[in-house]
């Protein structure tokens, strides 16, 4: 099993000034306030780095604030992804990896492909990728589940696809994958709520939004589930419940800028279609940030 990513990955917000450029000396604090408190790996410009609105220079730049402030050392992984199967091999091909120890790819959205269309398009992507894989699967998002069988067959039959983020909340899901799964297949959860209880059962970690703003006390929890002790990483959970809840009642990264803006990391500005956090949503994060 890859043992860089087992434990506690996080899903970095992009940070934005109030004229909505890209806030860097924010993102590089945002990185050393994780590296520091014992988050295992970074992922950077996946759904909560706002992908989708970010120009390709930005995410260049993007890219270099955080490999700058890392300095290497944790594993970075890098979110490309999208429907559009031969521009996300071109965009594979035209990006520098060398820093990266894998990628992030979403299942295709909108055009809600087959099974076999996804395997085909994950196929093509292993396939063109000269870094290991990891397959997203948030049908909340993408409008279309990516079934165990999908994941599975292409866990076995394709040496860099690596794991799986599975984002469906969905428990009989996660069961089915890890009673099928390949003995070195990731298996990571892309649900806060279902990490811990994930680990328990023989997940990989998490890659987590709310990680993020609580980094010692998140990845100590999933430390402690990889470690099967489940009392004391449950007290953990049961701390962070509630703010998990808050993070995702509105919109995702919204909530979470919202959090961070409470500890004086980052603006609350997302952008558009995004809305920032409602003050009635923000009044509760500060109530808990000031509690915590």
């Amino acid at each position: 099993m890859n043992s860089k990513f087992l434990g506690t990955g996080v899903a970095l917000v992009t940070p934005f000034k109030t004229d909505l450029s890209v806030d860097h000396d924010a993102l590089a604090n945002i990185v050393n306030f994780n590296v520091n408190n014992g988050v295992d790996y970074l992922v950077v410009s996946g759904t909560t780095g706002e992908s989708v609105t970010i120009t390709r220079q930005e995410k260049k730049d993007i890219i270099a604030t955080i490999a700058k402030a890392n300095k290497g050392r944790v594993p970075m992984v890098l979110g490309i992804g999208g429907n559009n199967t031969a521009q996300v091999i071109e965009e594979i091909n035209a990006t520098d990896l060398s820093i990266f120890d894998a990628i992030l790819s979403v299942s295709p959205y909108y055009s809600k492909p087959s099974q076999e269309g996804l395997y085909q398009h994950f196929k093509a992507v292993s396939e063109a990728c000269p870094i290991d894989v990891i397959l997203y699967n948030v049908p909340g998002r993408t409008s279309k589940n990516m079934e165990p069988e999908t994941t599975l067959r292409l866990a076995n039959d394709f040496k860099n696809i690596i794991g799986v983020k599975e984002a469906g909340n969905n428990v009989a899901q996660y069961l089915k994958l890890l009673k099928d799964k390949p003995d070195d297949f990731l298996i990571i959860s892309g649900d806060d709520d279902l990490a811990l209880g994930i680990v328990l059962a023989g997940g990989a970690g998490v890659i987590s939004v709310i990680g993020q703003a609580f980094p010692k006390e998140f990845s100590n929890m999933i430390r402690l589930g990889l470690k099967g002790e489940n009392k004391e990483s449950y007290k953990i959970h049961f701390k962070l419940m509630d703010v998990i809840g808050y993070i995702f009642e509105e919109n995702n990264p919204a909530g979470i800028k919202a959090v961070f803006e409470a500890l004086n990391l980052c603006q609350d500005t997302v952008r558009l279609p995004l809305v920032p956090a409602s003050d009635k949503l923000k009044e509760k994060i500060k109530n808990y940030v000031a509690n915590f």
